[in-house]
């Protein structure tokens, strides 16, 4: 162990460095836990008692002449680095601490609507993004000349009009009814696309969550206090929440959900154009046809569905004036996010 020790103080001498990677060659050998510095100690539980003190000041001269050789070799490297321009880290410093990011404020928000229909019973479906014509219309009550089915409304798959971009997450509901018997309660949050014009107000690619409830003897009275639950929850239990009449071609009847501006309290401001009302989402009683197409008894089961817009209930809720915001990445706005209690 002696003639060992000797060796390596007449190595650790010797050692001359010409870049970074050779000093972190010699710090591992030398200087770090896992080097022949630790194998040495180990060995010394081996060494007769007589002799342990005389090996442990020389183990003590080895591990010192390691030590300043180290802080030597980064001496003559950073003169080196003064004289060439080169850059050079000083393996010596602590580790600077990196920023952490946050999670998306689509994101928290959609964590947050899923959380508020977990507590009732809801779980959680997806499909894919590139639907068939059954699943994205026809299943759904579409007619064949509907609006929706034309170019100016949806991105179909080049060579195949039967393929298109989902321009909602009604599809998967398709599927859900498919696969599933009732009763079926399920959300299904995910992103859409319409061919839209880009502006502060709209965009081609956005995300939606639906719900659905199929089961026996379901009424709109269950899908009305199904709707007042998640304002209550998502907006405070202070939100007024209006139903106005409208059409969907795979709900009847439908309606428009609109509540009472949170911004204002309903006295009128820009965000609800000044009629004290701002819309969240739409909602009816799922279309017989539809259940029908779908292998459901409409004669046994009725059900209820809604859906609603993810950056619209964010712009609302934090007072957003540009969706647009959400796709660019500026740091800036994403910051403000980071300490959202959801």
């Amino acid at each position: 162990m002696r003639d060992q020790i000797s060796k390596l103080i007449k190595e650790i001498k010797e050692t001359a460095v010409t870049g970074q990677e050779e000093l972190e060659k010699y710090r591992l050998r030398f200087i770090s836990r896992k080097g022949v510095m630790n194998t040495l100690f180990e060995e010394m539980k081996k060494v007769p008692n007589e002799k342990k003190k005389e090996m442990g000041q020389m183990l003590n001269e080895l591990k010192q002449t390691a030590q300043e050789k180290f802080k030597t070799l980064i001496v003559s490297l950073e003169v080196e680095k003064k004289d060439t321009g080169a850059d050079f880290m000083d393996l010596t410093l602590p580790p600077s601490s990196s920023e952490l990011g946050s999670i998306h404020p689509i994101t928290q928000t959609r964590n947050r609507i899923v959380s508020i229909f977990e507590k009732i019973g809801f779980n959680v479906s997806e499909g894919p993004e590139i639907e068939d014509d059954w699943h994205n219309f026809s299943a759904l009550n579409f007619p064949p000349n509907h609006p929706a089915r034309e170019m100016q409304d949806t991105f179909f798959v080049e060579k195949d009009p039967d393929i298109a971009l989902r321009t909602h997450t009604s599809s998967v509901q398709v599927r859900v009814m498919e696969n599933q018997k009732p009763p079926i309660r399920t959300l299904s949050p995910g992103r859409v696309f319409r061919n839209e014009a880009i502006s502060a107000r709209s965009h081609c690619i956005f995300h939606q969550v639906e719900g659905l409830y199929v089961n026996e003897n379901v009424s709109f009275a269950d899908l009305k206090q199904t709707i007042y639950y998640f304002v209550t929850e998502m907006f405070g239990k202070n939100t007024e929440v209006r139903f106005r009449p409208s059409y969907f071609p795979f709900t009847e009847p439908s309606a428009e959900v609109d509540i009472s501006c949170f911004i204002c309290g309903g006295e009128g401001c820009n965000i609800c154009k000044h009629s004290g009302w701002v819309e969240i989402m739409g909602c009816g009683m799922v279309d017989p046809n539809v259940l029908t197409n779908c292998g459901i008894d409409p004669e046994k089961y009725t059900g209820f569905a809604f859906g609603m817009g993810i950056e619209r209930i964010t712009m609302l809720k934090y007072q957003i004036s540009d969706i647009r915001l959400f796709t660019e990445n500026d740091i800036r706005f994403l910051k403000q996010f980071q300490r959202l209690n959801y």
